[in-house]
Parts: C-alpha cells; sequence; structure tokens
C-alpha cells in the first residue's frame, strides 16, 4: 500500500488525473467533515474541500514528506476554510443566547458520549464560536493567531472561545445530563 500510495502521490505531481482522482478519494471524506468543522452548509463545505484540493495538487511538487502527507493537507484544508470565512465575512459573533440547543434530540438511553457526539454538539455552536474553538481547541492556534488568520481582535477570540466553552457545558448538560448528575 505505501509504495502504491507514493505512486499515487508521484503522479499527482506530474498531473495525472487518474491519481488525482485517488488521492482525493483517499482524502476527501476525512478532509469534508474538517470543512463542516468551520461551515455550515454543505455546499460551502464542498467548496472549500475543491478549493483545498486545486492548492493542494498545485504546490504538491513542493512538499517532499510523504509521512506527513495528511497533516500538510489538512492544514491547506484549515487555511482555505478560513480564507472562504474571511471572504464571505460570514461568521457572526454572538453575544446572545441565539443558538440551536433545540435542534439536537437527548439520547434516551444514557449511552456514554462518543466522539461523534461531540462533534454534533460543536456544530450546534453559531458560526463564530465554532470557528473560533476549532482553530483553538482542534488545531492548535493561539489567540493572536487566530486573531490575525480571522481578521478579529484577540478579545474577541477569546470571548468567543469562553462563550464556545460556555455553550458546550450547557449542551452537555441537556444533552448528558447523567454525567452532571
Amino acid at each position: 500500500m505505501e509504495t502504491r500510495f507514493k505512486e499515487i502521490v508521484d503522479g499527482c505531481r506530474k498531473g495525472n488525473r487518474k491519481d488525482q482522482q485517488a488521492l482525493y478519494d483517499f482524502f476527501s471524506r476525512k478532509m469534508y467533515r474538517v470543512c463542516l468543522s468551520y461551515v455550515s452548509e454543505s455546499e460551502d463545505a464542498m467548496d472549500i474541500l475543491h478549493d483545498s484540493f486545486i492548492k493542494i495538487f498545485a504546490k504538491l511538487a513542493q512538499y517532499d514528506s510523504i509521512q506527513q502527507l495528511e497533516a500538510w493537507i489538512r492544514m491547506v484544508t484549515v487555511n482555505t476554510a478560513i480564507d472562504f470565512i474571511r471572504r464571505k465575512k460570514k461568521i457572526v459573533y454572538l453575544e446572545n443566547d441565539d443558538y440551536r440547543l433545540e435542534q439536537m434530540q437527548t439520547d434516551p438511553t444514557g449511552e456514554k458520549m462518543e466522539s461523534r457526539d461531540l462533534d454534533a454538539l460543536i456544530d450546534l455552536l453559531p458560526n463564530g464560536a465554532r470557528t473560533v474553538f476549532n482553530l483553538y481547541a482542534i488545531e492548535g492556534y493561539n489567540h493572536r493567531e487566530i486573531a490575525d488568520r480571522l481578521e478579529i481582535s484577540e478579545g474577541t477570540s477569546k470571548s468567543q472561545l469562553s462563550r464556545a466553552r460556555q455553550l458546550l457545558q450547557d449542551l452537555l448538560k441537556i444533552h448528558y445530563p447523567q454525567a452532571h448528575g
């Protein structure tokens, strides 16, 4: 598999369409999920995904480490999502309680929360809080980097992270009361 993967990457560097499709097929599902963690609409996520792969294929010849390829592809995808958000100015930084608690049903079985459940809760956050939370907690950016990337103040970044954390705690209490009980 590793040899075949290297052949696919080499083919992509040469502009081979079949190899580009194979690389896209291999990473697109995971990177689509990354895109959805930054935007709410599936059409926007697909636009970001496609733009990401255009950039990936254009710059793949400059990238030489097969071992870290997925991390690099993720970085390109996150940066493309941030560029999209900046371009569209779709983030609304909310100060009120206008978020979607009612959209998620409580699990009546009371089972343990799984990773996908946490992802679903994060998806319920308002766009601004979700974006800052993802950049800080998942991607590892600090507030200065987030502020620079999103063209907001560090204070806004900090308040949105605080808001995201509070909203997640509220969501956890509603949907997983046994954990807070």
